[in-house]
């Protein structure tokens, strides 16, 4: 059944709308390069652009950069991202974490107890559809999170997910250096 999906094909600049081009310039600027994955969203320059402002409205969140990447890392891992695991990968390293780390975190090998905390309830979000022990909220909580903390993982694990099934919708060619497997 999957050989029915379309081809999708990465739009140019010149394929996609006003309202993505703007987004489609400021990659230009920041990265020098629209990524791939970003410039299929921008098929719908709707999209594209309440994707960017939800991102750069949660890096207001709980959570420093550091700590976005690792958790980005983690997410692509169960959503089976190969796209996103590979882009995380350089934004973590530049981030601070090292490559033997972001595999690490990835197989949920990370021996700090933080790590070993947020891969059990990010896999439990993700593969439970979003149910969660007590144990685990206990746990989270006992790191000394709070509630606020929590609702700013979720949409770390929302925006993720996005990116994830997109890849795994378009099947777009990876324009980054692989992630090491797990």
């Amino acid at each position: 059944m999957m050989s029915n999906l379309p081809i999708f094909k990465v739009p140019a600049y010149d394929e996609v709308s006003d309202q993505a081009k703007t987004v489609f310039d400021q990659f230009q600027k920041t990265v020098g390069r629209m990524p791939n994955l970003y410039a299929v969203i921008g098929y719908s320059g709707n999209a594209l652009s309440s994707y960017m402002a939800y991102v750069q409205a949660q890096a207001k969140g709980s959570f420093r950069v550091k700590d976005r990447e690792a958790i980005y890392l983690i997410v692509s891992k169960f959503n089976g991202c190969e796209y996103c695991q590979a882009s995380h990968t350089v934004s973590a390293l530049k981030a601070g974490w090292t490559e033997e780390e972001t595999v690490l975190l990835r197989k949920g090998e990370l021996p700090e107890q933080k790590w070993q905390v947020l891969y059990r309830l990010i896999e439990s979000v993700i593969e439970q559809k979003g149910e969660v022990s007590v144990e685990i909220l206990n746990d989270f909580f006992a790191l000394g999170y709070k509630e606020a903390a929590l609702m700013d993982l979720m949409v770390l694990i929302n925006v993720m997910t996005f990116t994830n099934y997109v890849f795994r919708l378009t099947k777009i060619p990876i324009d980054w250096p692989l992630a090491k497997a797990v």
